[in-house]
């Protein structure tokens, strides 16, 4: 009897010691702003700084490490999802016209580098991310926008595309998805986890050298919004708060988050600060863990 307690025990505070070394100590969620309509998209720049997207008022929000808030841009074609680029330029899913915009932060000038796939205009670009080659990987949903005049399904394909590094051209990454939403990688490039929202389903792929996708796994029961992954490969889900997985997939820990939660990332100096958009909110939270970063020239 005392060793099945003692086993018991064990198993009990196993996940309660990895929740320890993934949260700081005494850590609670800090309320930055709840200035906004629908908080969405964050990303960090080389320096740590966070912008992220308020798609119903139609601006891209930059906070700073400073804890300056400031808008970025006004308008911003409706964007959802945002990535930088190695070279530090915004990736932004403009889904007002259904595109997907290349912005320079210094000048703000954006260039559309796509706004149609096999030879039909975009669902909807909403979340993506870059591998390090360059190669562009984005979920193509259908959400129907009140600011859109046609709302009719474009691709029936919601699932993954990619588009190829230094050109325009468009393969489907992945078309048995029921609605592709998150989508995040590993630093190194190797593998990529995407979320079947409509499925409840999140998988893992291999990333072959030409980009596409091979060893298709189910990685967890649960799809996400938006997604995101620490230093040490787990792998962040959203939705009904925040849950952290690792790279075997096994729940670590559960951020409680009142309402819908849409994204996350890593941000701050050090990298060491989790940013979470939650409808009308933006969060932080301290961590012991580091976000990836490494992935600018």
């Amino acid at each position: 009897m005392k060793k099945l307690t003692s086993l018991v025990l064990a198993l009990f505070l196993v996940p309660l010691a990895l929740a320890d070394s993934l949260v700081q100590d005494r850590a609670q969620l800090q309320l930055i702003s709840s200035e906004f309509k629908f908080t969405e998209g964050p990303i960090a720049d080389k320096d740590g700084n966070v912008y992220f997207t308020d798609q119903p008022n139609n601006r891209i929000m930059l906070y700073k490490t400073s804890a300056e808030l400031e808008i970025f841009m006004q308008p911003a074609g409706r964007s959802n999802g945002l990535y930088f680029t190695a070279e530090g330029k915004l990736i932004a899913c403009a889904d007002e016209k259904n595109e997907l915009w290349l912005i320079e932060p210094k000048t703000k000038e954006k260039t559309i580098i796509l706004d149609s796939g096999n030879g039909k205009k975009l669902n909807g670009p909403n979340d993506a991310w870059i591998a390090p080659n360059g190669g562009i990987y984005f979920s193509n949903p259908h959400y129907k926008r009140p600011w859109w005049q046609d709302k009719s399904l474009r691709q029936e394909m919601q699932g993954v595309y990619y588009i190829a590094p230094g050109t325009k051209k468009v393969i489907i990454a992945d078309a048995d998805l029921v609605k592709a939403n998150g989508l995040v990688g590993t630093p190194d490039g190797k593998k990529l986890y995407i979320a079947d929202i409509g499925d409840k389903k999140t998988y893992s792929y291999d990333i072959e050298p030409n980009g596409s996708l091979s060893n298709k796994q189910l990685f967890c029961n649960m799809g996400s919004d938006g997604m995101t992954i620490d230093e040490k490969g787990n792998i962040y889900l959203t939705g009904k708060g925040v849950h952290i997985f690792s790279p075997e997939g096994k729940k670590l820990h559960h951020i409680d988050i009142k309402g819908w939660t849409a994204n996350i990332c890593f941000g701050g100096k050090e990298m060491k600060t989790l940013f979470i958009t939650q409808q009308k909110n933006f969060y932080s939270l301290k961590m012991k863990v580091r976000g990836p970063g490494a992935h600018f020239k």
